[in-house]
């Protein structure tokens, strides 16, 4: 059975980022670091897959279909041994890390990538110190 705190957390989560959206910010991690985040790609790849887009979808992010195994496992992890649940989570943790890592080595993807001059902290950062 879903709990009321496991549905509180996901609308918390859903409004938190429609928030972000709405104020223009796609990406928290990218916003203020201007590093892409492991998942960096991910809504894209929805949008893509909404439009039948199936190789957008995977370009955009290879990995656009492991949160929603890993969600229902969660939701339902009181009803699952927990080392499945364990597993689950651990197995995704590390494809997400050597996808991104795979991803940040390669030059040519637009998708993800490593500009920290264009984060928040950065510009803070260097009008403070000039």
């Amino acid at each position: 059975m879903i709990s009321k705190n496991d549905i509180r957390a996901l609308l918390l989560i859903a409004a938190f980022y429609a928030a972000m959206e709405l104020a223009g910010i796609t990406c928290p991690i990218r916003w203020l670091t201007g590093i892409s985040c492991a998942g960096c790609g991910m809504s894209r790849a929805w949008l893509a897959l909404l439009r039948l887009d199936l190789s957008s979808a995977f370009a955009y992010h290879p990995l656009f279909w492991l949160p929603v195994p890993v969600a229902l496992v969660l939701l339902f992890r009181r009803r699952l041994p927990g080392a499945l649940v364990r597993w689950t989570v651990g197995a995704a943790c590390v494809l997400f890390l050597v996808v991104y890592g795979i991803r940040m080595l390669q030059p040519e993807d637009t998708v993800v990538t490593f500009a920290p001059e264009t984060g928040m902290v950065y510009r803070v950062f260097s009008r403070l110190t000039s």
